[in-house]
């Protein structure tokens, strides 16, 4: 059974792109997005028209999964055209490159750590440092990994926190999050001045939501499920951070192809190189990635993750706010 950068080893004869697999599934996933699209704004039934929204829905989640495998450059890594499909992709799904690099390198990076993983991530704060900080930022930090604010990804996860805030923060690096929020509203003024309302809700909001709201969800899931590690930079590996602190989500097959694969966490983050296609092949051929930490997307194991709030230190595991003292619940009820 191979441990530490043995392990990772193994999985380099896995991360081999196939240019043709590659590219079928990028281009059939963008055909049948692009139909779907035009189905939301086809005169024909009211009923098609709802089933062609959220099925666009399901394939923006697909084509994200997709674009994050490229941009590791997992798949079509040597292809300028898959580069620049691939960035005007971010644009349009509010995920410009550059804040995606460079937020989503750095997750990869600090997995697991407790300071410094809240970039390109939910953030994380022990017990002790939780009851200790006051009102104002308990209300922000449960703020931030509630329920509702993950539901809505669209506007929080990706319009404020992956477009406007970047570009405030840093206009120049992340210029390309301006273009994003400005082709964004120009597509939604343009949808409903030449199709109305309908189309506005049926061809953009609805599909950016639940690709935005499922996508926000898993990302959240991945790092924060019961059995979960977090530590200090002591003694942190990489491959521990994989293995320890990466879920493996069980989906059927058809989530399987929705989410590309994305379940399979801990071998993506054990080599983000292998492509999408390849993970569960590697799960199969290697029996030290068959025994992960699980969860799934069943309503009682989605509850149990949500729960999960603070990092308790001494019980070395996530618990939620139920589990401190009365007079921490008392001062956050209205969160």
């Amino acid at each position: 059974m191979k441990t530490g950068k043995d392990l990772i080893l193994a999985t380099k004869p896995y991360a081999v792109d196939c240019t043709a697999k590659s590219w079928l599934h990028v281009l059939s996933t963008g055909m049948l997005l692009a139909v779907c699209l035009i189905g939301t704004l086809w005169n024909f039934h009211p009923a098609a028209k709802i089933i062609c929204s959220v099925l666009a829905g399901l394939l923006v989640l697909r084509s994200f999964v997709i674009y994050h495998d490229q941009q590791h450059q997992a798949i079509l890594p040597h292809s300028r055209l898959a580069e620049i499909l691939m960035r005007i992709f971010g644009i349009l799904a509010l995920s410009p490159t550059s804040i995606w690099r460079s937020s989503h390198n750095h997750h990869h990076n600090h997995n697991s750590k407790l300071r410094g993983s809240h970039i390109g991530s939910f953030p994380i704060m022990t017990r002790a440092n939780y009851l200790k900080c006051s009102r104002g930022k308990r209300w922000h930090y449960l703020f931030m990994r509630h329920p509702l604010t993950i539901l809505f990804g669209y506007l929080f996860a990706f319009l404020y926190g992956m477009c406007l805030q970047p570009f405030l923060n840093n206009p120049r690096e992340h210029f390309d999050c301006l273009i994003a929020l400005l082709i964004h509203v120009a597509i939604s003024i343009a949808l409903v001045f030449n199709f109305g309302w309908t189309a506005l809700v049926l061809s953009q909001v609805i599909p950016h939501f639940i690709a935005h709201g499922i996508g926000s969800y898993l990302f959240y899931a991945q790092h924060n499920f019961p059995g979960v590690i977090f530590g200090d930079s002591a003694g942190w590996t990489y491959e521990k951070a994989a293995l320890e602190s990466s879920s493996h989500m069980k989906t059927g097959p058809l989530w399987a192809w929705f989410t590309a694969n994305i379940g399979y966490h801990h071998i993506h983050h054990l080599n983000a190189r292998i492509p999408f296609y390849r993970l569960p092949e590697v799960l199969l051929a290697m029996p030290e990635l068959q025994k992960p930490k699980t969860t799934s997307l069943h309503p009682r194991e989605i509850l149990r993750c949500l729960r999960l709030k603070v990092w308790d230190s001494e019980a070395q595991q996530m618990v939620g706010v139920r589990n401190l003292p009365p007079a921490s619940l008392q001062a956050t009820s209205h969160a």
